[in-house]
C-alpha cells in the first residue's frame, strides 16, 4: 500500500486532524497529496461524515501555517546567509536583483504559487522570507491564493464526489505540467538575459 493509499483509507478514520497535517507539511515541501486529500474530504462532506465549510477552514488555517512556518525559515536561514553571499559584488548585484523581482511581482507570484503553480510554492515561500519579501503583502497574497486553492479542491470533491479520483489525477498531471512549464520559461527568460548581458 503507498502513502497516498495510506493517507486516503484513514482519512474517514482520522478527518480532519489529518488533512491539517498533509496540507500545512505539503506547503513546506512534502511530497504529500494535498489537493487530493481536500478533494476527498470534500466527497466525504457531501456524503455528510463532514461539514463543509469545517473542512474549508481547516485546510486554509493548515495551508496558511505552512506558508508562514516556510516564509519564517527562510527569513531565519537567508538573513544569515546574505551577509556572507553579498561580499562578493557579482552576488551583491544578483540578490538586490531578486530583491527588486520579489517587490515588483512578488504579489502575483506568490498568489499564483498556492494554487495555479502549486509544486513551486514552498520553494517561493522560502524565497520570499530570504529576500526580505514583506511579510504582509506574502501573507495577504497567500491567504488569497490559498483560499482559491481550498475552494476549488473541497469544492471539486463536493460536486464530483463519485469520480474524486479521476478528477484528482488529472488535476495533478495540469498542475505538475504547468508548474514545469514555469520552470522553463523562467530559466529561458534568464538565460536569454545572460546572453543579451553577453552582447
Amino acid at each position: 500500500m503507498t502513502l497516498t493509499e495510506t493517507l486516503l483509507a484513514s482519512l474517514p478514520s482520522y478527518g480532519l486532524p489529518l488533512l491539517g497535517i498533509v496540507v500545512c507539511v505539503s506547503c513546506l515541501g512534502a511530497p504529500l497529496p494535498a489537493s487530493i486529500v481536500m478533494m476527498l474530504m470534500g466527497a466525504l462532506a457531501a456524503a455528510g461524515d463532514f461539514t463543509l465549510w469545517i473542512v474549508m477552514a481547516v485546510a486554509l488555517a493548515s495551508a496558511v501555517i505552512g506558508d508562514q512556518l516556510g516564509y519564517m525559515l527562510g527569513w531565519t536561514a537567508g538573513r544569515r546567509l546574505v551577509p556572507v553571499v553579498a561580499r562578493n559584488p557579482a552576488r551583491r548585484k544578483a540578490i538586490e536583483r531578486a530583491q527588486h523581482e520579489m517587490d515588483e511581482r512578488g504579489n502575483v507570484a506568490v498568489f499564483l504559487t498556492r494554487w495555479l503553480l502549486s509544486p513551486l510554492g514552498p520553494y517561493l515561500n522560502l524565497m520570499a522570507g530570504a529576500s526580505g519579501f514583506s511579510w504582509m503583502r506574502f501573507t495577504l497574497s497567500g491567504i488569497l491564493g490559498e483560499m482559491v486553492w481550498v475552494g476549488l479542491y473541497t469544492g471539486l470533491g463536493a460536486t464530483f464526489s463519485e469520480s474524486v479520483t479521476e478528477i484528482a489525477e488529472i488535476s495533478g498531471s495540469i498542475s505538475g505540467f504547468l508548474a514545469t512549464g514555469a520552470v522553463a520559461a523562467i530559466l529561458g527568460f534568464k538565460l536569454l538575459q545572460a546572453l543579451r548581458s553577453k552582447d
